[in-house]
C-alpha cells in the first residue's frame, strides 16, 4: 500500500458527468501525486465535473484515452464502471502497473469499523436507513458502543476519501457498494465488520457477462470475512441459503432478517428478535424489510431498540426511490426512477395501495421484462411504455391482459397517464430499465418526471 503519494505518477481513468472521479482526483492532488485524468467523453459532456476540479494542477486527456497514460504510470485508479476487458487496463497489466479503485484506496486506509451494504434492489435505501439509525444512536447512546461519528458514502454518491484525516477508530462508516465496486475489492482482501446483502437477482448482465459472475462480485462483500464479524442477510429461504451459503463458510454470527407478517424479525445463533412496534413513513412491504436490515445492524452495533425505532419513524424516502413528489387534482405522483431492474419495479408496483398508472421502459440491459409486464397488467389500470424496451413492454402488458401504450418519450407518457388518471389514483414512474437511451442517468429522468408531475415548465 502506497503511503507517500508525492510525485507518484497516477492515472485516474474516468471522471464521469456526475463527478464519480472528482473525490479521488482531489484526494490524490492533495497528497502530492502527479495526476493524469483521462475520460473518453469530451469536455462539454464533463463540464459539471470539470468545474469541481478546476483549481487543481493536473493533466487532462479527454475525448479518448492514450496508451502511454496506462503504460508509464505508477498506479492506475479506475472508475468502477470500466469493465475488466478494457484494452487500456490490459496495457497497464502488461506493463506491470498496479490497478486500484477509489473504494479500495479508502477501505485500505479507513481506521473505523465499516458497515458494507450491497444487493440488487434496495441497497441505497438500506444504506440511508442504517446511516440514519446509527446517527441517532450516536447522539444518545455513548454508553452503547457508538462513541464517534457516523459517515455515509460509497455508491450512494459521496466519496469519503477526503474525510480520512478526520475518521477515527471510534467512528462507524456506512458504505453502499455496487457490484462494479465489489468486482475489484478482492485485490485488497477486504470485507466490512458488518456486511448487509439485501438480495441478489439478475442485473448488469451486460457488464458482468453472466449471472454467476454478478453473484460472485456481490459475494466479494463477505469473501474475506474475519472471525467476530457479523453478516446480515435477507430472509431465511432455501434459495438464498444456496446463493450465499458457500461464501459464508459458517453460519456462526450470521443474522438472517425478514418479516413475520408486518413485523421485522431477525435471528442469529438461535437468538430471535422481533419488532412489532415499527412505524414507517415510507410505503411498501419492501421498506419494512429494509427497516428489518437497519434494526438488525443497530442490534449488532449496540444501538437500543427504542432509539432505532424512533429513528426509523422519521426516515424519509431518498430522491428517485419511491419518492412522493406531487399531488395534483387528487392524483399522487411517485418518482421511482432509480428502479432500473424488473425486481425493483415489481416491488414498487406492490408497494402502492391505490389505483395505479405506471410508466415503464428505457435502455435494454438484457433483463427478462415479462414478469414486470405481467405485474403491471395485474396492478395497473394503464402502463405507459417508453424507450428501447417500450414497444416490447407494451405488447407484453397487453398479452397479459392489461392496458398499455408505447409512447415516444417521458413527456408523452406523463401526459397519457394524466389524461387517464382520476382523483385517488397514483401515477408511478418505476421504469424497470436503465435510462441511458433517452437520459444521461436515472437522476435526469426522475427530475424531468418531477417537473412534469408538478406542471412546471420543463
Amino acid at each position: 500500500m502506497i503511503q507517500d503519494w508525492r510525485n507518484k505518477r497516477v492515472t485516474v481513468m474516468g471522471l464521469g458527468g456526475f463527478g464519480g472521479g472528482v473525490g479521488v482526483t482531489r484526494w490524490l492532488a492533495a497528497a502530492g501525486a502527479r495526476t493524469v485524468l483521462t475520460d473518453k467523453a469530451p469536455p462539454d459532456k464533463l463540464r459539471a465535473s470539470l468545474d469541481q476540479i478546476a483549481d487543481l494542477d493536473l493533466t487532462l486527456h479527454l475525448g479518448g484515452h492514450e496508451e502511454r497514460d496506462f503504460r508509464d504510470a505508477d498506479v492506475v485508479v479506475v472508475n468502477p464502471a470500466v469493465p475488466e476487458s478494457s484494452e487500456f487496463l490490459q496495457v497497464a497489466r502488461d506493463a506491470g502497473v498496479p490497478i486500484t479503485t477509489e473504494i479500495n484506496l479508502f477501505v485500505e486506509r479507513c481506521p473505523a469499523r465499516c458497515v458494507g451494504i450491497t444487493g440488487s434492489v434496495g441497497k441505497s435505501t438500506v444504506t440511508a436507513m442504517i446511516g440514519h439509525v446509527l446517527e441517532e444512536g450516536a447522539k444518545g447512546s455513548r454508553d452503547q458502543g457508538l462513541k464517534g461519528r457516523v459517515w455515509v458514502g460509497g455508491n450512494i454518491g459521496k466519496s469519503l476519501l477526503d474525510g480520512l484525516g478526520r475518521i477515527t477508530a471510534d467512528d462507524i462508516v456506512v458504505l453502499e457498494l455496487s457490484s462494479f465496486q465489489l468486482q475489484r475489492t478482492p485485490a485488497v482482501h477486504w470485507s466490512p465488520h458488518v456486511a448487509v446483502i439485501t438480495n441478489i437477482t439478475p442485473n448488469h448482465l451486460d457488464w458482468h457477462g453472466s449471472f454467476e459472475a454478478y453473484v460472485a462480485a456481490k459475494l466479494n462483500l463477505v469473501r474475506f470475512r474475519r472471525p467476530g464479524h457479523d453478516v446480515v442477510v435477507i430472509q431465511d429461504t432455501a434459495e438464498l441459503r444456496r446463493t450465499y451459503g458457500a461464501a459464508f463458510g459458517s453460519e456462526a454470527g450470521v443474522w438472517r432478517y425478514g418479516l413475520e407478517g408486518d413485523a421485522p424479525v431477525a435471528e442469529r445463533d438461535g437468538r430471535r428478535l422481533r419488532w412489532p412496534q415499527l412505524r414507517l413513513g415510507v410505503p411498501g412491504r419492501h421498506n419494512r424489510e429494509n427497516a428489518a436490515a437497519a434494526l438488525t445492524v443497530a442490534q449488532a452495533l449496540g444501538v437500543a431498540d427504542d432509539v432505532a425505532l424512533e429513528a426509523l419513524a422519521t426516515f424519509e424516502a431518498l430522491p428517485h426511490r419511491l419518492q412522493k413528489i406531487a399531488e395534483r387534482g387528487g392524483v399522487t405522483y411517485y418518482n421511482d426512477s432509480k428502479s432500473t431492474t424488473p425486481e425493483a419495479a415489481i416491488t414498487a408496483l406492490r408497494a402502492i395501495d391505490a389505483p395505479l398508472l405506471v410508466i415503464l421502459g428505457g435502455y435494454d440491459k438484457g433483463s427478462d421484462l415479462r414478469p414486470v409486464a405481467e405485474e403491471a397488467a395485474r396492478r395497473a389500470r394503464f402502463a405507459a411504455c417508453i424507450g428501447k424496451t417500450g414497444h416490447g413492454l407494451a405488447q407484453s402488458v397487453q398479452q397479459a391482459g392489461g392496458d398499455a401504450e408505447h409512447l415516444p418519450d417521458l413527456r408523452a407518457a406523463v401526459a397519457a397517464c394524466r389524461a387517464r388518471a382520476r382523483p385517488g389514483d397514483v401515477v408511478l414512474l418505476s421504469p424497470a430499465c436503465a435510462s441511458w437511451d433517452q437520459f444521461i442517468d436515472y437522476r435526469a429522468r426522475g427530475e424531468l418526471f418531477a417537473k412534469l408531475a408538478r406542471g412546471e415548465d420543463a
